[in-house]
């Protein structure tokens, strides 16, 4: 049986939970803002080389105009909109309640993939897709955030992160319908990540942050090298993986097994970083990977 979708959506979580202890850091460096943005500059001079290497241009320019136009507008509101709504409720609701509502995005990803693509999930798929979300619900609901965490206005929080799981799923659907056949999932980030690039720096200029972003960089140099980093892992590595996740498994599945990086950072805050772990994260973790084994034997 092929699990190429399912395998590239969990390491999908894997590399996401690693960027966010990279990009966490940077954001207390330079602001998440400053790291949203450059983060999508380097990760897109990665894929431009990828590209070169691989197949010889630096951008799929044979890709075609419907590929393109797919593939950027799935950027723009995947990677510009639904990270910047995320951003935005981690600010007013605080982290966790951001990650529950980003959880949502496989239930709007179903939803949407129906809608539009008529894509069905079989009872066992929606099983195994309530008992992980129940799972991932369960470890981020589990931990507290520290008495001083930056958020006061929760409705207005909630309001984003709902729109950045909303913004993620539509992403993911445009992304597969730009992907039809057998296309690259680094040509697909790389039209992806252009357009995000493009977007979100001439958000940018509008609202007069380019100085602000480049004398951060001056203030803090030590942060480029994170940045590269974070890069490499979650915009070029991630993104990928979930690019081919969507393209070869239903947007809910693949969904779903992306939405797992809190579950996957439990044991990394302990073993590395000697948090401590509630029975409550245990059982949440537990019950997310039964649900896991139900999509695969889905």
């Amino acid at each position: 049986m092929n699990f190429i979708g399912e395998i590239a959506g969990l390491a999908t979580s894997f590399f996401f939970a690693m960027t966010a202890f990279i990009f966490s850091k940077t954001g207390r460096m330079v602001g998440s803002q400053v790291t949203n943005r450059l983060r999508l500059i380097f990760a897109l001079a990665y894929l431009v080389i990828l590209n070169l290497i691989l197949f010889g241009e630096p951008l799929p320019f044979s890709a075609g105009t419907s590929r393109w136009m797919w593939l950027g507008l799935s950027g723009i509101i995947g990677l510009s909109l639904g990270d910047a709504f995320l951003f935005q409720a981690y600010v007013y609701a605080g982290t966790r309640i951001g990650i529950l509502l980003l959880s949502l995005a496989p239930i709007f990803g179903s939803l949407i993939a129906w809608i539009f693509s008529g894509e069905t999930l079989t009872p066992l798929q929606i099983t195994g897709i309530v008992l992980a979300l129940a799972g991932i619900g369960w470890v981020v609901l589990s931990h507290e955030e520290p008495a001083d965490a930056p958020h006061g206005h929760a409705r207005r929080g909630v309001i984003f992160g709902v729109l950045a799981g909303l913004g993620q799923a539509a992403g993911l659907v445009l992304s597969k319908q730009g992907m039809t056949g057998d296309f690259s999932p680094f040509q697909a980030n790389a039209i992806r990540m252009l357009a995000a690039a493009v977007f979100i720096w001439l958000w940018a200029v509008v609202e007069g942050q380019v100085g602000r972003t480049i004398e951060s960089i001056r203030k803090q140099p030590k942060v480029l090298w994170l940045l590269a980093l974070g890069a490499l892992v979650g915009p070029v590595l991630g993104v990928s993986a979930s690019l081919l996740a969507v393209q070869h498994a239903e947007v809910g599945v693949a969904s779903t097994l992306m939405a797992l990086p809190p579950v996957i950072v439990l044991p990394i805050s302990y073993f590395v970083f000697k948090e401590k772990v509630g029975w409550q994260a245990i059982a949440g973790t537990l019950l997310a990977i039964i649900g896991v084994a139900v999509l695969f034997l889905a």
